[in-house]
């Protein structure tokens, strides 16, 4: 079983702008006073510079190219709505914003199979939308495919007995837990646990600061260290900044590369850049307009695609 893979799918986006149905939670999200044919090739621009980046240092990227229609303003973020098993797994999540659900498309696992990936079984858990229950991927669900645990903050859009039904099926513990940031004077739900935690290799990064009740805090600093990840800490500052948005990527010849945004990387100090290159190279790239009307970063723009082939 690999922690990280060396393939990763990515959705070009078409009409990217800030989603207003995402909005409602997701408080990374800010309005760009700019005309929207503007802001959408701003962030076409920032995505191909980005894939560029990968590709340089041998990440294999599978770019799909988002349509028209249906109205789908975060294709860019694919990890919310599939995830990819070493086992020919694939996992299909229910969405909390209802233009986030027509990101899923059958076609893409034809491009994969086409390419050679291997699909055994299909965990369709969309059917949960129906009762307004929801598990968005692995935006929600921060898995330590190794040692078999899943690291998840509940928030509208990760439910409990979804985080369970999944950990059932798949054979994960579950680390539960809740996480905050400060919003006009009041602790919210963060909306995604990968925007305040990156699980990697043989670390973590990760905003402890953000769990405000000491048991489960301590709880998830147990798991970590009892797989023997070293925990890197960041801000609640940072993590505005997207500091925790990270994702550890294979490239050429198996170097370890993790990958960031520009924003994220400017936040960091020297003793925890220092900390993560003792395991890898760190790649950043801008993602200015992406972050700011998308609410999220790096980390979400990247599906992980473990599955086998022919």
């Amino acid at each position: 079983m690999k922690q990280i893979t060396n393939t990763i799918l990515m959705v070009r986006p078409i009409s990217f702008r800030m989603n207003e149905q995402t909005s409602i939670n997701n408080y990374f999200q800010e309005k760009i006073d700019a005309e929207a044919v503007i802001v959408n090739k701003n962030a076409q621009k920032e995505f191909d510079d980005f894939v560029k980046v990968l590709k340089e240092k041998g990440v294999e990227v599978i770019v799909i190219e988002d349509t028209k229609i249906p109205d789908t303003p975060d294709s860019i973020f694919p990890n919310n709505w599939i995830s990819f098993h070493a086992d020919g797994t694939v996992g299909l999540y229910p969405m909390f914003a209802e233009n986030r659900r027509n990101e899923r498309r059958e076609d893409i696992l034809d491009a994969l199979e086409k390419k050679g990936f291997i699909i055994e079984n299909v965990m369709d858990y969309t059917s949960a939308e129906e009762d307004n229950i929801f598990l968005e991927g692995t935006g929600s669900l921060l898995l330590d495919r190794v040692n078999k645990k899943a690291y998840c903050a509940l928030s509208d859009r990760a439910h409990e007995e979804l985080i369970i039904e999944f950990c059932e099926d798949f054979d994960y513990l579950p680390v539960i837990f809740s996480s905050y940031q400060s919003v006009r004077d009041k602790r919210m739900l963060i909306y995604h646990t990968n925007v305040m935690m990156c699980l990697a290799e043989d670390f973590s990064v990760i905003c402890l600061d953000s769990i405000d009740d000491k048991k489960e805090r301590k709880n998830v600093i147990h798991h970590l260290k009892e797989n023997g990840k070293e925990v890197i800490s960041i801000t609640e500052e940072q993590m505005h900044h997207f500091a925790g948005n990270m994702l550890q990527v294979l490239g050429g010849e198996g170097k370890r590369y993790l990958v960031m945004s520009s924003a994220a990387y400017n936040s960091l100090n020297k003793e925890q850049i220092n900390s993560i290159e003792k395991y890898c190279e760190i790649l950043h790239s801008s993602l200015e307009t992406i972050e700011t009307c998308g609410g999220g970063s790096a980390r979400c723009m990247m599906a992980e695609v473990f599955l086998p082939q022919e």
